[in-house]
């Protein structure tokens, strides 16, 4: 199955957000042909130096996707990883789209920290 699309929109277009925040939005999208299997993920990365590390959080299966289509979610966010950028390792928070079979997805970055934005480490602050 080839051909398609999908969209991931956060209410109100917000990407920052606090530990234990509801986000919410919808999940579009439009195949040739309707996918086996289609869903969302809550996930943080980490990237850098060094192996990366992925772990997927919270997902939220979409029953019967039908060719175009579009479903709302509603997630809570963790009370952590923060977000994070540092001189060797960044963590990254993230809603991800799949459809599977095939390798058809999208990404929508977001911010996790109590400030609402990525919190930066200096010289000689973390490892």
């Amino acid at each position: 199955m080839s051909g398609g699309e999908i969209d991931i929109a956060t209410a109100a277009g917000r990407a920052a957000f606090a530990p234990g925040d509801a986000v919410e939005g919808t999940v579009s999208w439009r195949f040739d042909a309707p996918p086996a299997k289609l869903e969302l993920r809550l996930l943080w990365y980490t990237e850098g130096r060094g192996d990366q590390d992925v772990e997927v959080v919270e997902r939220v299966p979409f029953e019967t996707p039908g060719p175009a289509d579009w479903r709302s979610f509603h997630l809570r966010l963790p009370a952590g990883p923060y977000s994070f950028s540092g001189k060797l390792i960044s963590l990254r928070w993230a809603l991800e789209a799949v459809a599977e079979p095939g390798d058809r997805s999208a990404r929508t970055d977001l911010v996790v920290s109590p400030t609402g934005r990525e919190i930066r480490l200096g010289p000689g602050g973390g490892r």
